[in-house]
């Protein structure tokens, strides 16, 4: 599809975090129906509470027994949030709303042309009551699939959107879409321009105009890219998030990263690597396999060498580099212009020195 905007639609247009979105995605992904790739140590440590929602909530199989690939998805499972700041309740709340017409409308829809769905699933399906059961098994599967790592979750995707936005409001489209997705595209003319979003093999293009209305972009840590062009919904396109690669399983290691590990030691490169996205220590925990007191004493080190800070949000302390640390951890490896040394290696006594000083993305 094309759709074509003007200058007013940069100014409207829109960034937007949906926390039933990453329930959505997360339970596509859980489930197997979209592959896994980076996010595996993840699916690999959620499939035992996977398995045992699908057992205490039969309505999350009829969830499951929905989703397609390439194909219509019933609108009312994942609504767009009508902010930037929606919470799952809020947006729980649209989906129990749903006209229970509209619903079988959609249902059918997104069966047309599938295998029929096994008998227990059609029996919910055709329930007078199956806009509150999916429902509730969306709010099942965001407790136990994505809540307990939100926290690190939204970091992700708010950092995302402070990126792109920052983007579009200083350089515009291109620069904007430039990485949102190898399916989109974007060709200027003159104020204006077209996004293009390749959804298939056809050759001719769907035109759609916002007329000054704008977009709204949603990053996603679990999910693809996903488009809304109909009513009653804002034209909007879910994108994969940036950072995501690292964020449940120990950062690969980059062919120069044995500086880094040489310099400030295995497990605390390894520490430094997990902060390209902030984490809480419990996070950290869980991400390097690491136990509370070791992961608590690395991150102390690093704080007081200047590597890392700490903000407190509620209850929770958040770490993240600083930008002393982002340079040593994108720069480790990397050859010294001029001089034939590396970051770690035998390297002159004044740049040793210097190195050794007060010991994101």
């Amino acid at each position: 599809m094309a759709i074509e905007v003007g200058p007013v639609d940069v100014a409207r247009t829109r960034f937007a975090i949906s926390p039933l979105g990453e329930a959505v995605q997360a339970l596509r992904v859980a489930a197997g129906v979209q592959p896994a790739g980076p996010l595996r140590p993840w699916t690999e440590r959620v499939a035992p509470r996977y398995e045992q929602l699908r057992a205490q909530v039969p309505a999350v199989g009829a969830l499951t027994a929905l989703f397609r690939r390439g194909a219509y998805n019933a609108d009312f499972i994942h609504p767009p949030p009508s902010g930037p700041g929606a919470d799952i309740t809020a947006e729980l709340a649209v989906v129990r709303a749903t006209a229970l017409p509209r619903a079988r409308l959609e249902l059918a829809r997104n069966l047309a042309g599938m295998r029929p769905p096994a008998h227990h699933v059609q029996r919910i399906l055709d329930a007078p009551d199956v806009v509150a059961q999916l429902a509730d098994a969306l709010e099942a599967s965001w407790r136990v699939l994505v809540e307990p790592d939100w926290p690190r979750l939204r970091a992700v995707l708010e950092r995302d959107v402070a990126h792109r936005s920052g983007q579009l409001a200083r350089d515009g489209w291109a620069a904007a879409l430039s990485d949102l997705d190898r399916r989109v595209r974007w060709r200027a003319d003159g104020e204006a321009g077209t996004i293009e979003v390749r959804t298939g093999s056809r050759t001719e293009w769907e035109r759609l105009r916002p007329a000054g209305q704008g977009l709204l972009l949603m990053p996603t840590v679990f999910g693809t890219l996903i488009n809304y062009v109909e009513p009653p919904w804002p034209y909007a396109l879910v994108y994969p998030a940036r950072g995501v690669a690292d964020l449940f399983g120990p950062a690969a290691r980059a062919p120069g990263d044995a500086a880094l590990s040489r310099l400030v030691g295995e497990r605390r490169a390894d520490v430094l690597r997990a902060l390209a996205v902030p984490a809480t220590t419990s996070q950290l925990v869980a991400q390097l396999s690491l136990s509370l007191g070791t992961v608590g004493s690395h991150l102390a080190v690093l704080r007081d060498a200047g590597l890392v800070t700490r903000t407190r949000l509620g209850r929770a302390v958040r770490y993240e580099l600083t930008p002393l640390g982002v340079a040593l951890t994108e720069n480790a490896g990397r050859e010294i212009p001029g001089e034939d040394v590396k970051v770690g290696a035998a390297a002159p006594t004044t740049r040793r020195a210097a190195l050794s000083g007060p010991t994101k993305i």
